[in-house]
């Protein structure tokens, strides 16, 4: 299996020991400082260190770095349950020619809640992939692993511990939206007002449409905290205009 990582030493130890019944782990690490690499190495993983690259060229990377027929590709917040693993051990093992690769859904906890509305569940991913017929795509920060061939839906989910705080989730917010600003041209002032128009629309989608307001609190949250990282996104590529 593939995964990427720095400065994860909280939480990496939970997805090493959830994928304990792989038989290849590899993980990339950017220049962790945190002591990431040595519980990776203590979990009998293999740790390669490669420069950030962005997050599609780094999980591609990832992804060649292995040598088994089978990848599975995760991120340290992620974690497989047995019922999953059990799911893809059968899989793999009765997949034809055919099969390029397998989807899962995935279910986040959020603020001490597992969150199923609001637009975050399913969540469906493509995260196995056999050799050769994956490859990592999408626009940073924004990547996806599509699979060449038949990809086949498991049904049992993986667990995505999505942030350690609100304030985690706010410095993410800070670092996606100005990835975004950074890969466009600016806009003027109009981009603002209607990205206020396009955030307010956002948070009826995830409160209302979606049903986020079934998640408690932690759904408000959401919905809110969605809105303004679209507004961000606008607002920063119009400040661009202003150098």
């Amino acid at each position: 299996m593939a995964i990427i990582a720095k400065n994860e030493a909280d939480r990496i130890g939970g997805l090493l020991t959830s994928v304990a019944f792989a038989d290849e782990v590899v993980v990339v690490d950017s220049g962790s400082t945190d002591g990431t690499q040595a519980i990776c190495e203590q979990a009998g993983a293999k740790v390669i260190y490669h420069p950030w690259a962005g997050y599609v060229e780094q999980k591609q990377f990832a992804l060649e770095a292995t040598s088994h027929e089978w990848i599975l590709s995760l991120d340290a917040d992620e974690e497989v349950p047995e019922d999953l693993a059990a799911e893809i051990l059968a899989a793999v093992r009765s997949a034809g020619p055919g099969v390029g690769g397998f989807s899962m859904p995935r279910i986040s906890k959020y603020l001490g809640r597992w969150i199923r509305h609001g637009g975050w569940y399913p969540d469906r991913k493509v995260r196995l992939v056999r050799r050769g017929r994956g490859r990592w795509q999408g626009v940073n920060p924004h990547d996806k692993l599509v699979a060449e061939g038949r990809v086949v839906d498991l049904t049992r989910p993986f667990r995505h511990y999505v942030y350690r705080s609100i304030s985690d989730q706010v410095v993410t917010m800070n670092s996606f939206s100005e990835i975004y600003a950074r890969q466009d041209t600016p806009r003027g002032g109009w981009f603002v007002v209607a990205g206020l128009f396009h955030a307010a629309g956002k948070f009826l989608e995830c409160y209302f449409w979606k049903l986020g307001f079934l998640d408690g609190l932690p759904g408000f949250v959401i919905a809110m905290n969605s809105a303004g990282y679209v507004f961000l996104k606008h607002a920063k590529r119009w400040e661009r205009s202003l150098s």
